[in-house]
Formats: structure tokens, C-alpha cells, sequence
């Protein structure tokens, strides 16, 4: 039952929120976002939990603004979501200003596939209708397998209409085809700063233990392709902002399992920084630190098997 009114909401909001008037829209996000922020639920708790990690000096006042801040940032995230089908080409391509672009089109004018790598910062879906529309270059995703079924195909159908070929990220396939997209000199989008698995990269974040997706590493190592980090934010405009980093380099020398986590690394090094910069803008509402997380079953032994080889390199490559 609760499955059923979950999927009903949603597909209430899309059918729904995109047509009302733009300031109707805004004003309802807001409403519903501070609404949810005073009711002080588990993922505010744990939105204001996660912030400060990345603002530690911040007072109970401040990481209450902050939270208040961040629950508004990720109610523009779904309304512009739900209105996004409803743009125009033109709408979405002003709508997304980017610094650094050159990164990637200069990769994809080499014929080198690119992986862009993102935090779940602002939204990821208009900066990926903006390369869709504005650059006129298709991309391939991953999403998680969301419960119920008709939910997540209800989000499949909705980036799909966005101009996305979204692939499931459970079921081992999608690595393979991902590495064939990038092979082809395509391109390839993934929001990675949360690992899905207990076969992630543990890396250092905000100066505490965190785990990260191997995907964006593997899939540079093993076809060669770019690796950009991308962080976005919103300012006081409608017009959402994002920066493509610096290319994440592969190490010349090590293990494939030490070179991964060394770019894996540089990825959380970079999603640092920009969620430094506007941490309200960070929609991160799920325990992310070792800390925060319950042991889960064999999670030791598989640990420890990670660390002690380098030979699972075949296991690894067909995992994000």
C-alpha cells in the first residue's frame, strides 16, 4: 500500500506540477520544503547530521539555516524535475551556465569517451538536459532499482524523455555497456559521491572514512576515456551553475585496485570542494560516513579481501 501512494505522488507530480505557473510552482516547493523542515524528520536530521561534517564549525543556529536552506534547494531540485518534459530547448539551455566546459568538449572532439562524475548537488538532471539539448550530445546513466517497479519506471521513462539512455544499476550488465558507449568515444554521466554496494572505494571526505563508487575509475582505466568530476550549484537566479574540473588522471604506476583508489580519491577531493562552497546546495538526506553506517553481514570479510588483492580486478569491472 505505501509502495502504491508513493508511485501515485509521483506521477501526481509530474502530472501535475509542470503545469502550473512558474510562480506557483516555486512558491508550492517552498512551502512544502519548509514544511518538512520544521516537522524534523529523519532525513532533515540526517541532512543537518551530514552538513555538519562539511561545516564544523558551524553553531546549532547555523546548521539550522543551513538545513532550512538545503531542504528548499532539494524541493527546487524536484520541481524543476517535474517541469523539466514541459521546457522548451531553449528554456533548458538558458537555464544552466557552466564554467570549464572546455573539459569535455574538447575530450568528445578527440574521440575519447567522457565520464562525468557528480555529487548529488543541485540538479543533475537539468545539467544533463543542458548537454542534451544545448551540446546536442546523448549520454548514458545509471539509476538505482527504486520499489515499486512502476516508480522506477516512471523515473526511466522520464529521463529517457530528457534525451538519457538509463540503464539499471543492479544486474551487472550496465558496466559493459557503459565501457562500450565510452569505447565508441560516447558519453557516459554518473552521480557518484554515495556507493550503492559493499564493493565501493573508501576514501577520506570532510577528514572522516566514506565509501565511493569504483565505477568512474574502472571505467577510465579500462577504456581509456576522460574522467571529469562536475559540481553544480544555484545562486539567487533561476539560472542553475556548474563547473567541469580538471581531468582525474590515471596514476602510471600501481595496482589497478591502488591506481582506483587514488582517482577515486580525486573525485571525492573534488565533489569536496564544491560542496564546501554551497553546502546548502548538497541534497544528501541518506547516511554516507563509515561512521553513520550499520556493519553489514560479511562486510569484514569482504574488506578484507579487497585490500589483500589486487587480482579481482574481472569481479571488480562489473560493478559501479
Amino acid at each position: 500500500m505505501k509502495e502504491r501512494l508513493t508511485d501515485s505522488l509521483y506521477g501526481l507530480g509530474w502530472a501535475t506540477v509542470k503545469k502550473l505557473p512558474e510562480p506557483v510552482a516555486v512558491k508550492l516547493g517552498r512551502t512544502i520544503a519548509d514544511q518538512a523542515w520544521k516537522r524534523r524528520g529523519k532525513g532533515v536530521l540526517r541532512l543537518e547530521s551530514n552538513l555538519a561534517r562539511v561545516v564544523p564549525d558551524a553553531t546549532p543556529a547555523r546548521l539550522a539555516e543551513l538545513s532550512k536552506a538545503g531542504m528548499r534547494s532539494y524541493m527546487r531540485y524536484w520541481m524543476e524535475s517535474f517541469r523539466l518534459p514541459a521546457w522548451s530547448a531553449e528554456r533548458a539551455k538558458d537555464s544552466f551556465e557552466v564554467k570549464d566546459v572546455h573539459h569535455l568538449t574538447d575530450g568528445l572532439a578527440a574521440g575519447r569517451g567522457v565520464v562525468l562524475a557528480l555529487p548529488h548537488l543541485a540538479n543533475w538532471d537539468l545539467a544533463g538536459v543542458w548537454v542534451t539539448r544545448a551540446l546536442g550530445v546523448p549520454f548514458t546513466t545509471v539509476a538505482e532499482r527504486l520499489k515499486p517497479e512502476t516508480l522506477y519506471d516512471r523515473f526511466v521513462a522520464y529521463r529517457e524523455s530528457l534525451g538519457m539512455e538509463v540503464l539499471p544499476h543492479t544486474g551487472g550488465a550496465a558496466f559493459g555497456t557503459l565501457a562500450r558507449r565510452l569505447r565508441a568515444g560516447g558519453l557516459v554521466c554518473l552521480v557518484a559521491d554515495r556507493d550503492l554496494s559493499a564493493s565501493g572505494v573508501e576514501v577520506e571526505f570532510f577528514g572522516e572514512s566514506a565509501r565511493m563508487p569504483a565505477g568512474p575509475a574502472l571505467l577510465a582505466q579500462q577504456t581509456g576515456a576522460l574522467l571529469l568530476p562536475v559540481t553544480l550549484w544555484y545562486d539567487d537566479t533561476p539560472v542553475m551553475k556548474g563547473r567541469v574540473h580538471a581531468p582525474v588522471d590515471v596514476p602510471g604506476a600501481g595496482t589497478r585496485g591502488e591506481r582506483t583508489a587514488a582517482m577515486t580519491q580525486a573525485l571525492a577531493d573534488a565533489f569536496a570542494t564544491g560542496i564546501a562552497e554551497h553546502p546548502e546546495d548538497w541534497h544528501m538526506l541518506q547516511r554516507l560516513w563509515l561512521a553513520d553506517l550499520e556493519p553489514r553481514p560479511g562486510e569484514r570479510d569482504a574488506a578484507e579481501e579487497r585490500a589483500g588483492s589486487g587480482a579481482r580486478d574481472a569481479a571488480e569491472g562489473e560493478r559501479l
